[in-house]
């Protein structure tokens, strides 16, 4: 469902990506591994088209997305992807319930609908009784689980985390990954995984080692 070929990127004169061939199928779990500096979370920004490769195309679900810009790209990055990051980048002035919703209504979903399936997903993460929290109120767990369902809302093709765990600790790090299984299992919802968590790793479907921008 996701194909990236021949994706370079450098910043100034430094190569950071070196010619990455990269597939995903649906509902697959892909861990991404490597030093600092190998290049993942790089090419994890491009796979998301939060950045654009040097050269090389990325296609998600038959599109070309590499060739999107403006608000094509944002329209379908809004319906098609979504991000979970190792600061759940919730916003602190509004409750869990607001947060989550807050990619439905850009994508001009109504606030019933929204709303409701906001709901689903406090309850499918045992948080149905946190939805009027602020972040603030809530654990580092809760909010790591409440940046999840907002990047499930729109029902997207396709979750990229990036060290999804990494501020966690450890019980709220192994829920958190046996909730990505039970997505997988129950959803068939597709994961790619950036993580220096072994235990994360070894959960995956398959693990995809880096090592100075390529694949090895």
């Amino acid at each position: 469902m996701l194909k990236a070929i021949g994706i370079k990127k450098s910043y100034g004169s430094l190569p950071i990506l070196k010619g990455v061939d990269f597939e995903v199928a649906k509902g697959e779990i892909v861990s991404i591994i490597g030093a600092s500096g190998a290049g993942k979370s790089t090419l994890l920004h491009i796979l998301g088209t939060l950045d654009k490769p040097d050269e090389g195309t990325v296609e998600l679900n038959g599109v070309k997305v590499s060739s999107l810009s403006g608000e094509l790209l944002s329209v379908f990055r809004n319906q098609n992807i979504g991000f979970v990051f190792q600061f759940h980048h919730l916003l602190p002035e509004f409750t869990a319930l607001e947060n989550i919703c807050i990619p439905a209504f850009i994508a001009k979903t109504s606030k019933k609908q929204a709303e409701r399936k906001a709901f689903e997903l406090l309850e499918l993460l045992g948080l149905s009784d946190r939805a009027q929290h602020k972040p603030a109120q809530l654990s580092g767990g809760e909010q790591q689980r409440i940046a999840i369902a907002r990047a499930l809302v729109n029902n997207p093709a396709i979750i990229l985390a990036d060290e999804p765990s990494g501020n966690l600790d450890s019980a709220n790090a192994q829920a958190l990954h046996e909730f990505f299984i039970k997505l997988r299992d129950n959803f068939k919802q597709t994961f790619i995984i950036v993580t220096h968590n072994e235990s994360l790793a070894n959960i995956s479907d398959r693990v995809v080692t880096m090592k100075d921008g390529t694949i090895i």
